[in-house]
């Protein structure tokens, strides 16, 4: 169980107000407020409480119940605390006490990675919510859907429930966790209005409330802002000045974020030694036998370091294991998002059932009705029965419909409808696999669009977009039916050529650079060139795993980059760059669109 999420269970519950008489009522209203500052009497109070529970009202009992979920949580023991949760939840006279039971299994399923428990919970929450007046159970409930919809990047929903928290605070709250989670969910969709004043102001609310977990994590996320603003030294100082604070937390899902962030702060201005010792310290403070998204972006990091070092072992070693945390962190990010539209379907579709139900009912009721005349009841029995068959029809092609869309989602990039980073790989090593029986050549094409930032940051993110979806039309141009084309991230792709040799790969990736460049956009004051740098690596020089094709076509990205960008380079060798024109680069460096870690 996270600390954190514990702490945004248990902040809401501050202002617990439960009708008893005044002594065990002032006893659990204590016991509430200080489990996590004061966990010794908190436990003191609860053994006072179970002496006592014999005389103890209903209502009163409930919630003394759901302390004794809470601390089995709070020790580790979820599948004890789950199963006492559960019967709260459907049995509790108090419609806060449920909800408050409902929030704390959100949280549970959530953080062990049972997301379609999680969104059951959760929908039961949101049924639930109306029907409670507690503003302290509704602040914690709020606080947990919201943390939920973050993890499982659903950020406008989040961004609602947020919303909900600061406008319906209760008693003795200040707002710093839903300040918190509306700038993470801002940060994460990347939002460009924010400010540097917003952030501060959130963490005076935490460090007003003594929430110093809290106040560490909005700076995280101040600094994650300011890195996407390319603003490097600021947010390594954010860091840096609380870092020895966050190590002594011993939360080590925020401690391995700080150090990530630093890691990037210090990469962005090329100070490698502290870079590699940050990512590493990062990768130590992941939990064991998880992936993450920190730790897949940590030996990333550590693989472009060791790449510009020219340390080419250390660099294939830490490639292997950045493949293999992003493969289970895309895994663990896309079992989220499947639960999510799963659970809105079934509730879809019980909602679906419950209409079909009414109509029955109103037919017998109409045919009862209708007996006497037996010429009309006839004809609006017919009618009815054609109705009812219209409806489970209609029913049945909105399921399948959303079937479809489900399953395109999870194969297409929502932006330009190419193939998304998972469904290329995956189809690309059965490509490979297949070339590899009948040793047929492959070829793969790594492109990256120059200077995409600027283009970003001087016309905005909807220019941004259309050049993206301008780029891939280009492309498509140029490739047969056969050819995969993926985008792996931001403005980076990737072309699997399969039965095409080297020679042929580069004429035609070459084809394709002529054709981006020949695209140009009209922005806010002057148009926008874009440009593209290649890199291509064949199965006859790399064979046919796919991890070392991608990483020789990375490297001839790489080079294609350092040798002035809108250009073509096969293979490890300096002779292999097929470049365009070098008059043209000066005057389109400017405008042109660039990805990440080669930019």
């Amino acid at each position: 169980m996270s600390l954190i999420a514990l702490a945004g269970i248990c902040a809401g519950m501050a202002t617990w107000a439960m009708p008893a008489s005044e002594s065990s009522a002032q006893l659990l209203e204590r016991a509430a407020s200080i489990k996590t500052t004061d966990h010794d009497e908190f436990l003191r109070i609860l053994a006072q409480l179970h002496e006592m529970q014999d005389i103890l009202p209903a209502d009163q009992l409930w919630s003394l119940r759901f302390l004794d979920a809470w601390q089995a949580a709070f020790e580790g023991n979820d599948s004890r605390a789950v199963t006492a949760l559960r019967v709260i939840a459907e049995q509790a006279s108090s419609p806060a006490v449920r909800l408050r039971s409902l929030a704390l299994m959100v949280n549970i399923f959530g953080f062990s990675h049972r997301y379609e428990e999680a969104f059951i919970q959760l929908n039961r929450l949101t049924e639930l919510l109306p029907q409670v007046s507690d503003k302290g159970a509704r602040y914690a409930a709020l606080g947990e859907a919201a943390q939920l919809l973050i993890f499982s990047h659903h950020y406008k929903q989040a961004l609602e429930y947020a919303d909900q928290m600061l406008q319906n605070l209760p008693t003795g709250k200040n707002g710093c966790h839903a300040a918190k989670y509306r700038l993470q969910a801002l940060v994460y969709s990347g939002d460009a209005q924010l400010t540097t004043g917003q952030f501060q102001q959130a963490i005076d609310l935490c460090t007003q409330d003594n929430d110093w977990i809290y106040a560490a994590a909005v700076r995280n996320e101040m600094a994650a802002f300011l890195l996407q603003q390319g603003r490097a030294t600021e947010a390594i100082r954010v860091m840096e000045e609380h870092y020895d604070e966050v190590r002594n937390y011993q939360y080590s899902a925020q401690t391995q974020y700080t150090e990530l962030l630093l890691a990037e702060g210090y990469f962005s201005l090329n100070d490698l030694a502290k870079a590699r010792k940050f990512a590493l310290a990062s990768i130590d403070s992941n939990v064991e036998n998880t992936y993450s998204e920190p730790l897949s972006k940590a030996y990333e990091l550590l693989y472009r370091i060791e790449n510009k070092l020219g340390h080419k072992a250390e660099a294939l070693t830490y490639h292997e294991k950045y493949m293999a945390a992003d493969k289970g962190y895309l895994s663990d990010a896309t079992a989220g998002a499947l639960a999510y539209e799963t659970i809105k379907q079934q509730v879809q579709a019980q909602k679906n059932q419950v209409d079909v139900l009414n109509r029955e009912n109103q037919i017998l009721q109409l045919q009862r009705q209708l007996d006497s005349t037996a010429v009309k009841t006839g004809r609006l029995y017919i009618a009815l029965l054609l109705t009812v068959l219209v409806s489970a029809v209609l029913w049945l092609f909105r399921v399948k419909r959303s079937q479809l869309r489900f399953k395109r989602l999870a194969t297409q990039d929502s932006l330009t409808n190419i193939c998304s980073r998972q469904h290329f790989v995956d189809e690309t090593e059965l490509v490979l696999r297949q070339a590899g029986k009948v040793s047929r050549s492959a070829c793969l094409i790594l492109l990256d669009l120059d200077h995409f930032k600027q283009v970003n940051d001087t016309h905005g993110h909807v220019m941004g977009d259309l050049v993206l979806k301008r780029a891939v039309a280009a492309c498509q141009h140029h490739l047969r039916s056969s050819d995969l084309f993926g985008r792996l991230g931001g403005e980076e792709f990737a072309i699997m050529m399969p039965d095409c040799s080297a020679t042929t790969a580069v004429e035609r990736a070459e084809r394709i650079r002529e054709a981006i460049a020949a695209t140009p956009l009209w922005g806010e004051t002057r148009h926008v060139v874009i440009t593209a740098s290649f890199g291509v690596a064949c199965t006859d020089a790399s064979g046919f795993e796919l991890r070392q094709l991608m990483i020789d076509a990375d490297n001839a990205l790489y080079r294609a980059k350092r040798g002035g960008r809108n250009c073509v380079v096969y293979g490890d060798e300096p002779d292999a760059t097929k470049s365009a024109a070098t008059s043209a680069h000066a005057s389109t460096d400017e405008a042109t669109a660039t990805t990440g870690a080669h930019s």
